[in-house]
């Protein structure tokens, strides 16, 4: 689900793990609904970091076995398989080595993957992340894709709300461009298309296009439109042409 902030994309999400009323219609999850769907532990959720309190005392072990709490029981006692799942969960993202750190003490990233991690401790099939590439590093972005197409390839179902234009195309089959209301659904590739995203983000975006010796390649005959708002850009390829255009170049 792509768009500006505001757009109503965490709006939709809260609705879905039943944080909040739906104004109007029924929202239904593999055909339960939003409550059934939560009793059954259906859904996992990765929220944004603005909706985290950093500053409670808490363990990243910790954090990652409250997504067991869903099969512990009324008094939440962690059983062995429980603290099996936790271990596995940090180890697929790369964080076992800081379980007995302080989730405070992390750079942004690392909890990015603490919150994924718990996620996968919930064992949920529909997994719902909330904004996961703001304020990572690339190579923190990188890894957060290659395990969503793992998760992918074994049966999970993700939504993935995001204004990180360039790494839709990676790993997304489907997007949704939201601006207040559904502007285009669909295949990625019908969806992002430069009427749809001038719907979706307006001015919000830069767009300039180079090609030939622009591309720092004489040959390369392409031009390239490259549609920004400062994080990841989103980069379009062209036809090849007979002449190479020669523009001025960009300093940004």
């Amino acid at each position: 689900m792509v768009g500006v902030n505001g757009a109503g994309k965490s709006t939709l999400f809260k609705a879905l793990m039943g944080f909040i009323p739906s104004a109007r219609g029924k929202i239904s999850l593999l055909g339960y609904s939003v409550k059934d769907a939560l009793k059954n532990n259906l859904i996992a959720y990765v929220p944004q970091s603005e909706e985290v309190d950093w500053d409670f005392p808490v363990l990243v072990k910790d954090v990652v076995l409250m997504g067991r709490y869903g099969k512990m029981g009324l008094m939440r006692r962690a059983r062995a398989e429980d603290l099996a799942i936790v271990h596995k969960s940090l180890e697929r993202v790369g964080m076992l080595d800081f379980e007995d750190r302080q989730i405070g003490e992390l750079s942004g990233g690392q909890r990015k993957r603490v919150f994924l991690a718990r996620a996968l401790a919930q064992e949920g099939k529909v997994i719902l992340l909330d904004e996961p590439f703001t304020g990572v590093d690339v190579k923190t972005e990188e890894q957060i894709i290659s395990l969503l197409k793992d998760l992918k390839k074994e049966g999970h179902i993700m939504l993935v709300s995001t204004h990180n234009l360039g790494s839709v195309p990676e790993f997304c089959d489907r997007t949704v461009l939201v601006k207040g209301t559904v502007i285009s659904h669909g295949l990625t590739e019908d969806v992002f298309t430069n009427l749809n995203l001038e719907k979706a983000f307006g001015g919000v975006l830069r767009r300039f296009t180079l090609g030939g010796s622009d591309l720092h390649d004489d040959s390369d005959q392409r031009e390239v439109t490259i549609l920004t708002d400062d994080e990841r850009p989103f980069v379009q390829y062209g036809e090849p042409k007979k002449s190479v255009t020669k523009r001025n170049k960009i300093d940004d």
